[in-house]
């Protein structure tokens, strides 16, 4: 049985974008039946055939296979974030000197520090305060906050960092879409995770939209689970 012309565009449409209901409408069905005729065509068996044939054929065109699309939305929902920014608690001074007293980078930066009190005092035309280097040397702001620093109550100082995206996992750069300049700083861009998992249910058939299918009994499908409309 061959299909009309409003269904092979319906078919065409509905390969756009999978939403079957705004396929209708583009194919010139009227958008106040819209969401009648799509239930209706998809359960057409000769237009599932057609679908099916054209995803076929599509699919042969651009060597591009079903598992790809799919295992490509999975890699997004699953990716973690955290390998693209994250907020991690870095040491205090403190944490780290000896008996939990200033501690400095190295002994260069505590001379420049000795230096500009120094220079300080001398403009002031005050004595100068030599600061102490009684902490030590050695400090590494990356290291985990010590849990019994007095200073900083083990809670170490908040930064935000956004690692080196050329670093990143497979996943992680498919989640990564770029940054912007704003007046704030930078923001990162990212994708819709939740989007990502939405379409993989959709794919494999998980559920239906509510605006996609009502039956004759005037029930709708979320999730495989019949839910009776209100009396």
């Amino acid at each position: 049985m061959a299909l009309t012309a409003k269904q092979e565009r319906f078919v065409q449409e509905y390969l756009l974008d999978l939403n079957a209901t705004q396929a209708a409408i583009r194919a010139g069905y009227s958008p106040r039946t819209a969401n009648r005729i799509a239930a209706e065509n998809l359960s057409k068996p000769v237009i599932q055939t057609a679908i099916q044939e054209a995803k076929n054929k599509r699919a042969e065109r651009t060597d591009i296979t079903a598992d790809m699309v799919l295992q490509r939305w999975w890699d997004i929902a699953t990716a973690d974030p955290n390998e693209i920014v994250h907020i991690r608690r870095v040491c205090c001074r403190h944490c780290f000197g000896i008996g939990h007293q200033y501690q400095w980078r190295d002994e260069e930066e505590y001379q420049q520090a000795v230096q500009s009190a120094i220079n300080f005092a001398r403009e002031s035309e005050k004595e100068p305060v030599i600061p102490s280097n009684a902490g030590g040397y050695g400090y590494d702001r990356l290291l985990r906050p010590h849990p019994k620093c007095p200073y900083c109550q083990g809670e170490g100082i908040a930064e935000f960092h956004v690692e080196d995206t050329r670093d990143l996992s497979s996943k992680a750069k498919l989640l990564y879409t770029g940054v912007k300049q704003t007046n704030a700083g930078i923001e990162i861009k990212m994708q819709d995770q939740e989007k990502a998992l939405e379409n993989v249910a959709r794919h494999l058939g998980m559920f239906v939209d509510k605006s996609e299918i009502k039956t004759d009994q005037n029930i709708n499908v979320i999730f495989g689970i019949p839910r009776p409309a209100r009396e």
